[in-house]
């Protein structure tokens, strides 16, 4: 079966940068888009990045310019290189794999979740 581990994530101060990576296993991985979401307490889970097999990106509103995903297909592994990081980036940090190569869809794979910690 498909499984997401992912590591990376930890306390930064704010301004600092974090590189969170998510490793696939049981699955080809070059076919399927992946994304990252994250879950602040009492928020819910939202979109942060997504990147589809031919490695088109989206991003959310408020990551754009700061964030950026990235995927290396030989190593399955997709990346979220998070930079300039504010207190409200706070949040358990997912990996998901979708079940399309264009987008994660709604019923995506997920990791167990990494949390990131950004402190003022």
């Amino acid at each position: 079966q498909v499984q997401l581990v992912e590591s990376g994530g930890g306390l930064v101060q704010a301004g600092g940068s974090l590189r969170l990576s998510c490793v696939a296993s049981g699955t080809i991985f070059s076919f399927n888009a992946m994304g990252w979401y994250r879950q602040a307490p009492g928020e819910q889970r939202e979109l942060v990045a997504t990147i589809a097999s031919a490695g088109n990106t989206k991003y959310a509103d408020s990551v754009k310019g700061r964030f950026t995903i990235s995927r290396d297909n030989a190593k399955k592994t997709v990346y979220l290189q998070m930079n300039s990081l504010k207190p409200e980036d706070t949040a358990v940090y997912y990996c998901a794999q979708g079940r399309y190569s264009e987008y994660v869809g709604p019923d995506p794979y997920w990791g167990q979740g990494t949390q990131v910690t950004v402190s003022s």
